[in-house]
């Protein structure tokens, strides 16, 4: 259970935490790993992801997101972008906890949970934002990513301190995502 279940659980919440956020996840991943918390380890051969260089990289590139997507039009030049970096970091994030199996079987394993969750969670921000420009002349996406920044987060947090858990605040979510997504759609038609 601990080679596969677990870890897919995990890879699963942090594929969706980088679903919203590209960085964060990967730099919670990194710092726990690096520190050794809570039992986590990554596959060796991504090992370098705990590396200073890495959480360096990540700690400035979490920030300069993270500030950048609270600017009107940036929010959606990183939308556009995060069509791309987002599934890309979900399949790093999610091949990266596969720590006790061969690293091809990682990749494929990250590849399998990490990119579509991952895409799933941003489309279901870009249909969030393009909600909140329409409604609110784009003056509520600041608060919009604020709740994401939250989201991804404690999903991070969750994925790696309780993955079961995780993975059920992953089905909540996108349940909730969808029910909201098909109401919206047929109040339009």
């Amino acid at each position: 259970m601990e080679v596969w279940v677990l870890p897919a659980l995990m890879g699963l919440g942090l594929a969706a935490a980088t679903g919203l956020r590209t960085f964060l996840p990967l730099l919670v991943l990194a710092a726990v790993a690096r520190m050794g918390l809570f039992g986590v380890t990554i596959n060796p051969h991504v090992a370098w992801l705990g590396s200073t260089h890495a959480l360096v990289a990540l700690g400035v590139a979490t920030v300069v997101e993270l500030a950048a997507d609270k600017i009107p039009l940036v929010d959606h030049a990183l939308s556009g972008v995060g069509v791309v970096t987002r599934p890309l970091a979900g399949v790093l994030a999610a091949g990266a906890v596969f720590s006790h199996v061969d690293p091809a079987m990682a990749a494929v394993a990250g590849l399998i949970v990490g990119a579509p969750t991952a895409l799933a969670f941003h489309a279901a921000q870009a249909g969030t934002r393009v909600v909140s420009t329409t409604t609110t002349a784009g003056l509520g996406n600041p608060i919009v990513s604020l709740v994401e920044d939250a989201v991804s987060a404690i999903l991070s947090l969750l994925a790696i301190l309780a993955p079961v858990l995780a993975a059920l605040a992953v089905a909540a979510l996108l349940f909730v995502g969808f029910r909201s997504w098909a109401f919206l759609r047929k109040r339009a038609s």
